[in-house]
């Protein structure tokens, strides 16, 4: 009966179900007005920058430290024709070094930080902020009140306006901005799998130039041994010697820059010159396309730039500019400038000129000093990717994977076992392979360039619709760095036959990967929404909903904010009972890089009381890991029992009885019985329904049925219904999960038949299941079963 009511006689009467289901499946306002917002950015003392500005040279640029390694080797990989095209080619370098890495990235780029976090994902995250692309639309109004949800605001005429608009109204666009995020990532996967092979290998190859009569295999061989051993140490983490990492990466821009010094001084100080812009020209002009196939080898130079920007979450961004700029720089173009006067007089030496370079004197330090390097360099490549694929992950991008934080202290070290194997796998076989620097070079010099061709792309909408920049400002920055990117790209684009298909062959893969995983669970979050039951038909059963009502509590997860998920309907549907209590879950990850701890939860009742059902929001940024968060249900439990607690309060106190409740508990906390009792709301009553750790200690008695004894009970009513839900949950927690399986149907195109019949099936299959994905007891795991067909 309650199904067929009209909805004239429901929206008459307040309490009817259509009314129930209109104010059910709105927004949690208000109950996200009552969160405080906690989160502060951190300021730093200038003793603390500098501190953090020397820890920044282990985990920042030692990719790009190692480069002058192999740089004039893949520059002139036949011997070097005249002199003029070494000072040319040092001439590009200098330049190079100064607009890419040094303006652009230090003093531009690493300012569009998505508090604090770089990289494409974190560039994607930001713009999906400030226009509606994102291609799982799970966010709400609610959302937007995080303190980590920043973004600026602009004028509806504007320039940002009007490109946020045609951004929104184009899905074409919208898809479009996806796959070159995800082309960018997968570019940088590969120069994680790439920049050990060739910065371990060139180091390594001082054996061969120390000792002659030792064959090149032997020297691949210690490689392969030095990363299989790098490899196997990442379960293990870099906890423990991570302290070593920027004394080591200090050392060697030191050396370098003192032995570019000493090369300068003996062999030729004419090579200065070199800094004449003049130079640059004379070297397309003299080159042709000899010089133009050589930018491919000058492009290494800048390599680690990327990888700059996307461990920028790891220190403050004047960190970052003044180690650069003091140590970074100018020890790279000394270095730079030292092996070109060395050849100057010695050009048969190009073939490891580096070390060829080094006085004999010195010669076995550096080369010990030069493998420490880039064990350190490799070791920073390998983090990021693992960053990128957790972003990914979190994102919907990727299969689900295991992720492992090695460190208590340190959460961004992390470690994923099945990437880790792949990465080695491929690394070894890139090494083993190719067996000379030349080639891996021009596989990473491709690798390289487009993901710089995509962060400039990304940052064209960042300059438009997050710093709202003139768009003369634009196409100045637009300008200058699609013709620096996009001259290199050109020149790598000549040497994909010798060895550039190779970061296009493990993009692709990934890219297939990615894409194909984002695209399944787009269109079954989309299957989930259409195919959600409404609140009203719940509600309309009932307050048993029309079952038997087992003690115990039902915990149904779903990535749907509001509504019923159709597991429920279809569990409800085909069992004659549910538990006592049931609680819709909603675990989903949003555009910022983190979300506080107090503003996670957010809880709010479903029905009357005596229905004993409620909804609860979990957030969580691409940075946080439901998976480490091993007390999600008790926090969970502890957010539902303060929900309870201030609904009662809220409803038997008067504004001013509640004002004076919080006084008595903010004077109470500062005699220690309570903790961190700031935590707690804003608005007409300013508490936090977020999490009872910041308000009740960890030996309080919340979850006893004496609980009101901690603080005064607002009614009887409420004593009553935490005491049930105690009860409840002594009972048992049963965990319901959707086993939910995805077809094309028969009418569907015959590409949609192999993305999701046979690539989307075969991810799933191979993936983690989501119960250990959250961490689900076995013996409380209840799956249900089901098929859509999209």
């Amino acid at each position: 009966m309650a199904r067929r009511m009209s909805a004239d006689e429901n929206t008459d009467n307040k309490g009817s179900v259509w009314a129930l289901d209109q104010q059910l499946d709105q927004p949690m306002d208000e109950e996200a007005k009552r969160l405080r917002n906690m989160y502060k950015e951190k300021k730093y003392s200038t003793l603390m920058l500098l501190q953090l500005a020397f820890q920044s040279l282990g985990v920042v640029y030692g990719d790009l430290g190692t480069s002058p390694l192999y740089v004039f080797y893949n520059t002139f990989p036949d011997g070097i024709g005249d002199p003029e095209d070494l000072i040319g080619a040092l001439s590009v370098i200098i330049y190079s070094l100064t607009l890419i890495p040094l303006l652009k990235y230090v003093f531009i780029v690493c300012r569009a930080n998505d508090n604090g976090q770089g990289g494409t994902f974190a560039l994607y995250s930001l713009l999906c902020r400030h226009a509606k692309i994102k291609a799982i639309p799970n966010q709400d109004q609610t959302d937007e009140a995080l303190t980590t949800y920043s973004r600026s605001t602009f004028g509806e005429q504007s320039f940002a306006a009007r490109t946020k608009r045609w951004l929104e109204g184009h899905a074409l666009m919208q898809s479009t901005l996806l796959i070159l995020v995800l082309v960018g990532s997968c570019m940088v996967i590969g120069d994680g799998i790439l920049t050990p092979a060739i910065s371990v290998l060139s180091a390594v190859g001082g054996i061969n130039v120390g000792h002659p009569k030792i064959s090149n295999g032997v020297v691949v061989l210690v490689a392969v041994v030095i990363l299989v051993l790098l490899f196997t140490m990442q379960r293990h983490g870099t906890d423990k010697v991570g302290w070593l990492f920027a004394p080591v990466v200090l050392l060697w821009f030191l050396v370098i820059g003192g032995i570019g010094m000493f090369n300068i001084w003996k062999y030729d100080r004419s090579i200065l010159k070199a800094f004449s812009p003049v130079y640059v020209y004379r070297f397309f002009k003299r080159g042709g396309k000899d010089g133009w196939t050589s930018l491919g080898g000058i492009m290494l130079s800048i390599t680690g730039t990327e990888a700059l920007f996307a461990d920028l979450s790891h220190f403050p961004v004047p960190s970052i500019q003044i180690a650069f700029t003091s140590v970074v720089f100018p020890c790279l173009l000394l270095a730079y400038c030292g092996q070109a006067a060395y050849l100057m007089k010695n050009s048969n030496n190009v073939i490891g000129a580096f070390y060829h370079s080094i006085p004999d004197s010195i010669y076995w330090p550096v080369f010990i000093v030069a493998t420490a390097a880039a064990v350190v360099a490799s070791q920073a490549t390998i983090t990021a990717t693992f960053s990128l694929i957790k972003q990914a992950l979190a994102l919907g991008c990727f299969p689900r994977v295991k992720v492992v934080h090695t460190s208590r202290k340190y959460r961004h070290q992390i470690y994923i076992p099945e990437i880790n194997w792949i990465v080695m796998i491929l690394c070894i076989a890139v090494t083993a392979g190719f067996k000379n620097q030349n080639q891996i070079g021009n596989a990473s010099g491709t690798a390289v360039c487009i993901v710089m061709l995509v962060t400039t792309l990304l940052m064209i909408l960042v300059m438009i619709l997050v710093w709202r920049c003139h768009w003369i400002l634009v196409l100045i920055f637009t300008g200058l760095s699609l013709v620096v990117e996009g001259t290199y790209f050109s020149a790598v684009l000549l040497k994909v036959n010798q060895g550039g298909w190779v970061p296009l062959v493990i993009a692709a893969a990934f890219f297939v990967i990615m894409y194909v995983w984002h695209y399944g669970t787009v269109k079954r979050f989309e299957i989930e929404m259409h195919s959600k039951v409404s609140m009203a038909w719940i509600l309309g059963l009932g307050p048993s909903l029309g079952l038997v009502r087992v003690p115990g509590i039902g915990l149904v997860y779903s990535e749907l904010a509001n509504g019923v998920p159709r597991i429920f309907s279809h569990f409800i549907t085909n069992l004659p009972a549910i538990h006592s209590v049931v609680i819709f879950v909603c675990v989903k990850y949003l555009p910022v890089c983190t979300v506080p701890e107090e503003e996670r939860f957010l809880v709010k009742r479903i029905g009357p009381k005596n229905f004993h059902m409620f909804r609860c929001v979990a957030r969580y940024g691409y940075k946080d890991d439901h998976k480490k968060d091993d007390d999600f249900e008790k926090k969970l439990f502890q957010s539902l029992f303060m929900f309870v607690r201030l609904e009662s309060l809220m409803e038997a106190s008067s504004d001013s009885d509640v004002s004076s409740l919080l006084e008595q508990q903010t004077k109470q906390s500062e005699d220690g019985l309570f903790c961190n009792s700031s935590n707690i709301l804003h608005s007409d009553v300013d508490l936090s329904i977020a999490s009872v750790d910041a308000i009740v200690p960890d030996d309080s008695p919340l979850h006893s049925n004496n609980m009101t004894s901690f603080v005064p009970a607002s009614s009887k009513v409420e004593t009553d219904e935490i005491e049930f839900l105690n009860n409840c949950r002594d009972a048992g927690v049963v965990h319901m999960l959707g086993n939910t399986v995805v077809k094309a149907r028969r009418e569907s195109k015959f590409w949609k038949k192999i993305a999701i019949d046979y690539l989307y099936a075969f991810l799933r299959k191979i993936c983690r299941e989501n119960s250990v994905m959250f961490n689900v007891p076995h013996e409380s795991l209840l799956n249900v079963g089901q098929v859509f067909y999209v």
